[in-house]
């Protein structure tokens, strides 16, 4: 039987008024350097399996500060079922607000089905932080079928709408010399800050299989390959230390 579950946090500059889990969603406070609140998100069993419908949504109040990740890897699983799964999360950011957004990886495995939509809503002087990390199939097997889309609104104008699809029933040539070529790790870290309009980052390449680029406002988007997560970390982290606004 596929599951139905909405987690909830709503961060506020006193605290978490809202932290509600769901089925396999589970939230738990934990403790935060500086002056974020902190929220690790848990899972109490096995999913996202073919059919479930899981969502999670977060609302940082103006003024309010929200570093949020994750205890493990989240692994998309084929169920008893054929049908599509979904994984929808909702962020908003609000006036002077901030949200760090850094769950672990998303492995699709095997047989798995998987659309994930990312969808945030950001005031003009919010910051966000967001990494996601999707790993296509478990050591030695073939990825299940991932799509993955993101898209970003900074007070209310279009900043960022990409999808990435990879497996059976993506377009040909994903896997090909000239897109992943047999790396199975791929990575985007994007960065908002209205620092950026009077100091832009310069677009670059990091190394084989990375590239930062300034986008159509004050922020960045560095898309990544990796032979594997590990390496895939190294590669987002080593950017965050160097160009993350103190």
């Amino acid at each position: 039987m596929s599951v139905r579950a909405t987690a909830r946090i709503v961060a506020a500059p006193e605290g978490l008024p809202v932290l509600r889990s769901d089925g396999p969603l589970a939230l738990r406070r934990t403790r935060a350097a500086g002056p974020y609140s902190r929220v690790t998100v848990v899972g109490a069993m096995s999913a996202p399996l073919g059919g479930d419908r899981l969502a999670v949504e977060a609302e940082v109040r103006d003024g309010a500060r929200l570093h949020v990740d994750s205890a493990a890897a989240t692994i998309a699983l084929p169920g008893r079922t054929p049908e599509q799964a979904r994984y929808d999360v909702k962020l908003t950011v609000g006036a002077d607000a901030e949200l760090r957004w850094l769950p672990e990886q998303l492995i699709s495995a095997r047989g798995s089905d998987l659309r994930m939509c990312t969808r945030v809503e950001l005031a003009a002087t919010a910051r966000l932080v967001l990494r996601e990390e999707q790993i296509l199939g478990r050591l030695g097997e073939e990825p299940g079928a991932l799509a993955a889309r993101l898209t970003v609104r900074r007070a209310g104008r279009l900043l960022l709408d990409q999808e990435l699809r990879y497996g059976p029933g993506a377009p040909g040539g994903w896997d090909g010399p000239a897109v992943l070529a047999g790396r199975r790790a791929v990575g985007q870290l994007l960065v908002v800050d209205p620092a950026f309009e009077d100091k832009p980052v310069a677009p670059r390449l990091l190394g084989d299989g990375a590239v930062l680029a300034p986008l159509a406002g004050p922020a960045f988007l560095v898309t990544a390959v990796a032979e594997d997560a590990r390496r895939l970390r190294s590669v987002l982290d080593e950017v965050l230390r160097a160009e993350l606004p103190r």
